[in-house]
C-alpha cells in the first residue's frame, strides 16, 4: 500500500473575493459612502491589531480583470474566527455594496517528507512554526490559484511511492528557491475543505515574476505530469489609506 505523508498544519485560510456593486455605490449618498468606508476602515484596524499581536494575518488587493474587484486573504488560528470575519464584513455598511464573487477555504500546510533530524520533530522548530503561521507580506502584487495532483491512468500521483514523490517535490522546490526575494509563497491544503486539493498564493514586487516562476515550474516533472490547475486571480495591493481614493466617484 502506498504510504500517505503526514502534514503539518497551521493557520486556517480564507480567500474572500468580492465584486463592488458600483451602480448602487454611485447612487448612494455621500454620507452613506463615508459610513461604508469608515466601517471597512474600522474592520481593517481591528484585524491589524490581531496581526500585531501575532494571532493572525490578512491582506487586501484589487483584482485585475473581471473575475472580482477585491480579494481579501485572511489567516486565523480557527475556522470560527474566519467565519466571524466573513460575517463582520457582510454585516458592515461596506458589506451592503459587496457581492460575493468567489471564495476558497484551506489551511496553511507543510508536508513531512523528510525524516526527523537528530530525533527532533520538524514541526516543533521555530522556523517551521513561522511558515505555518505566517504574517502575509504586504507586497505590491498577489497571484492565487488552486491546484490538484493528477489521478488518471498511469499518471496518478497517489499511486507513486513516497520516495518518488519526495524526490520530485525536492526538485520542484529548487526551482522555487531561485526566486527567493522576488516571490513569496504560501501553500494551503484544502483536501476535504474545498473543491481543489491545494491553494497557492504568491506575492511579488513585480508581477512579471508570477509568469516567470509558474512557467519555469511547469517544466518540473511534478507539474508537467501530475499538475492540474484552476482559475488564476491576480491583483494589486490596496493599502488601508488608499481605500477612500479607490472608491471615489
Amino acid at each position: 500500500m502506498v504510504e500517505a505523508v503526514e502534514t503539518m498544519d497551521g493557520w486556517y485560510s480564507l480567500h474572500d473575493l468580492r465584486t463592488i456593486d458600483w451602480s448602487s455605490w454611485k447612487l448612494a449618498s455621500e454620507a452613506e459612502r463615508k459610513e461604508a468606508i469608515d466601517s471597512l476602515d474600522q474592520l481593517i484596524a481591528k484585524w491589524e491589531t490581531v496581526e500585531e499581536a501575532g494571532n493572525g494575518s490578512q491582506v487586501l488587493h484589487k483584482v485585475v480583470g473581471q473575475k472580482a474587484d477585491l480579494i481579501f486573504m485572511f489567516l486565523r488560528p480557527t475556522m470560527e474566527e474566519l467565519s466571524d470575519m466573513e460575517t463582520e464584513l457582510n454585516k458592515s455598511k461596506m458589506g451592503e455594496f459587496l457581492l460575493p464573487a468567489h471564495s476558497y477555504v484551506s489551511v496553511v500546510e507543510l508536508s513531512k517528507y523528510r525524516p526527523a533530524k537528530d530525533g527532533v520533530d520538524p514541526e516543533t522548530l521555530p522556523e517551521t512554526q513561522k511558515r505555518l503561521k505566517p504574517i502575509l507580506p504586504k507586497w505590491e502584487h498577489i497571484c492565487f490559484y488552486p491546484m490538484d495532483r493528477r489521478r488518471s491512468g498511469e499518471e496518478n500521483w497517489y499511486t507513486l511511492e513516497k520516495d518518488v514523490r519526495a524526490k520530485m517535490l525536492y526538485e520542484h522546490s529548487k526551482t522555487g528557491r531561485k526566486y527567493a526575494g522576488k516571490v513569496s509563497q504560501v501553500i494551503t491544503g484544502s483536501i476535504g475543505l474545498d473543491d481543489w486539493e491545494w491553494g497557492v498564493t504568491l506575492f511579488a514586487h513585480e508581477p512579471l515574476q508570477f509568469k516567470k516562476i509558474v512557467y519555469e515550474m511547469r517544466f518540473d516533472e511534478v507539474s508537467s505530469r501530475y499538475g492540474e490547475f484552476g482559475e488564476f486571480f491576480v491583483g494589486n495591493l490596496l493599502p488601508r489609506e488608499d481605500i477612500p481614493k479607490y472608491l471615489e466617484v
